[in-house]
């Protein structure tokens, strides 16, 4: 398997765009949605599954694409090639605050596990595929449920971490234990299972979840200080709900203090 070899370029702190310099004939993949902006010689186009051209029968992309459909994701992915004869740009975005991960396939023993929403783009033959988990007890309450993402291949890979990212380099053996909603990837040697948290206390009053993930090492395991569900849940919780009504802002006056202050909505 030869990926395309790109170079690329990652702008910006919290709301990140990673550029992707192509050669003629070069292309990379992404999924819909990404697309940020691009140079005039660079054509999109609509492929079903990957492009990665594993299996080239018609039973084979179908069966390929449609496992795409087991993580949420759609059947047909974004092609950009450069039909020009010099280099040309095409840039794509980090879908919320976080940071752009290049993953260097190539340097990762051909493989990297990831969460199922975590893939940005990828140069073309990168393989995206799934990997399902073989213990039920991950299947079931794991946050990413049984199924993530597994890229493959010998190109540039870019994912996406909401928040702060953190890099652990874990020694074979060593255990870290890790919300199962803040873990972005890991290297295909990392050994990954569900904990419960136990204690009555905990369970129930804990507000943590009953479950955690435990990664064994050896390898690398990349960790998102703001996943998106959380993201997304801290705001419903604070969205004005039954009418209009919000939650004040944290102010001491409440809904006099939305009247001062002219935030009332009549």
């Amino acid at each position: 398997m030869n990926a395309h070899e790109i170079d690329y370029h990652i702008y910006g702190e919290e709301m990140q765009y990673v550029e992707i310099e192509l050669d003629p004939q070069e292309a990379v993949i992404a999924e819909a949605g990404s697309f940020m902006m691009m140079d005039n010689d660079i054509k999109m186009d609509t492929i079903f599954g990957d492009g990665s051209n594993q299996d080239n029968s018609v039973l084979g992309k179908i069966f390929s694409a449609g496992k795409r459909v087991l993580t949420g994701e759609s059947l047909f992915m974004t092609a950009f090639l450069n039909i020009g004869n010099r280099k040309r740009e095409v840039s794509f975005a980090s879908p919320y605050p976080g940071k752009i991960v290049p993953i260097d396939l190539s340097e990762k023993q051909g493989k990297f596990i990831c969460q199922k929403d975590a893939f940005l783009c990828a140069a073309k033959g990168v393989s995206i595929d799934i990997e399902f988990s073989k213990r039920l007890g991950r299947g079931f309450f794991g946050g990413e449920g049984f199924i993530m993402q597994k890229l493959e291949g010998d190109g540039m890979a870019f994912v996406h971490a909401g928040g702060t990212l953190a890099r652990k380099e874990l020694a074979a053996g060593e255990v870290i234990k890790v919300d199962t909603g803040c873990i972005v990837g890991f290297t295909k040697d990392v050994d990954y299972d569900i904990e419960f948290v136990g204690g009555i206390k905990n369970t129930i009053f804990g507000g943590e979840g009953l479950f955690y993930a435990t990664l064994r090492g050896p390898g690398i395991v990349y960790i998102q200080s703001l996943p998106f569900s959380r993201l997304a849940s801290r705001v419903w919780a604070a969205a004005p709900k039954g009418g209009g009504k919000d939650k004040g802002e944290g102010s001491i006056l409440g809904g006099l203090g939305d009247i001062v202050m002219g935030d009332n909505k009549f």
